[in-house]
């Protein structure tokens, strides 16, 4: 049978039962991947026609057909099928490893958020934009997004401590600098497209903007040009933080606009006032050609992703990897 990869136009040769991800890599697809365990959400692709088989589906029960997305890692051939794969041209592979690393850096950046640097034991390659998983005890494991950018010998994570989180409460209680911490990764679909030079908008709330200004300090490195407006929503002036490194970036980026808002009122002429969706419905009529970083609070992500196919904006250049709270 015949596996049919769009838009490449090819044609492969497959047996029933394969795995889609071991087809793509041994005849050379070019697809993102990264934990090869169904965790990550790299290696997500469109199912055409046909059906596969996830695991742990039926596929008379759930069919993946036309409009489908499958996890290409966790999926089965089982009968001739087309895919689609996105931005063929914008792949990045970094394959997941696991890297031991040392807490040099605790700050508070705010009453509840706080900046974890790590210096790594050897190199870890990631995208900006892209994600981690920390194991700083068997007990205490959560995937946070990275701040900075490779190659170097440090990460930097913003954390906001949960009252009463399991997680959160360990790194705000019981960290400390000379710990051992395990990084997985790196992981995530929402990392910063190089090729692409037309207007961007990069939405964050809380602490999505660690993978923000990750997107933001990328783009400066690479000499991106691109129009950049940066929207970062918080509930108080209090939960404010990192101005001054998007400052950073916009004194070499002449084409970098940032908005603040602030959900409560304030009464502070540099912020504005409402939902960070508010704002950008009220900013743009259409968002047509554009494309969107966005990361925060799922529900956050959620609504923000519905606004902007209102204005427009093809799902297909929405890039979001949205944390449910499950295990703080």
């Amino acid at each position: 049978m015949e596996l049919s990869v769009l838009p490449l136009e090819r044609s492969i040769k497959v047996e029933a039962g394969a795995n889609l991800l071991d087809v793509l890599r041994e005849n050379e697809v070019p697809i993102s991947y990264s934990c090869m365990a169904g965790r990550c959400g790299t290696c997500r692709c469109k199912v055409v026609s046909g059906e596969v088989l996830e695991s742990g589906q039926e596929p008379s029960v759930t069919p993946r057909r036309a409009s489908g997305t499958v996890l290409a890692c966790q999926s089965t051939l089982i009968e001739a099928c087309a895919i689609e794969i996105a931005e063929p041209d914008e792949v990045v592979v970094h394959p997941a490893k696991i890297v031991k690393a040392t807490v040099v850096g605790l700050d508070n950046l705010t009453h509840d958020i706080k900046r974890v640097r790590l210096q790594l034991a050897k190199p870890f390659d990631y995208s900006p934009g892209q994600y981690a998983t920390l194991q700083f005890t068997p007990e205490h494991i959560r995937p946070y997004s990275m701040a900075g950018i490779a190659p170097g010998n440090e990460l930097e994570f913003h954390i906001r401590l949960v009252p009463g989180g399991r997680v959160t409460s360990y790194v705000a209680d019981s960290l400390k600098l000379g710990d051992a911490v395990r990084v997985s990764g790196p992981m995530g679909t929402a990392y910063l497209r190089l090729k692409y030079e037309g207007p961007l908008l990069c939405i964050a709330g809380g602490t999505g903007l660690a993978p923000i200004l990750s997107i933001l300090r990328g783009a400066l490195a690479e000499g991106m040009k691109n129009p950049i407006h940066v929207y970062f929503g918080v509930r108080t002036p209090r939960d404010v933080y990192g101005l001054e490194w998007l400052a950073d970036v916009a004194k070499d980026h002449p084409d970098l606009h940032v908005h603040v808002v602030v959900s409560t009122e304030h009464g502070m002429p540099s912020f504005r006032t409402g939902m960070v969706t508010d704002a950008i419905q009220q900013d743009w009529s259409s968002l047509d050609g554009w494309r969107t970083y966005i990361a925060g609070a799922p529900v956050m992500v959620e609504a923000a992703t519905l606004m902007l196919k209102q204005k427009g904006m093809a799902a297909e250049h929405i890039y979001a990897d949205a944390f449910y709270s499950s295990g703080i």
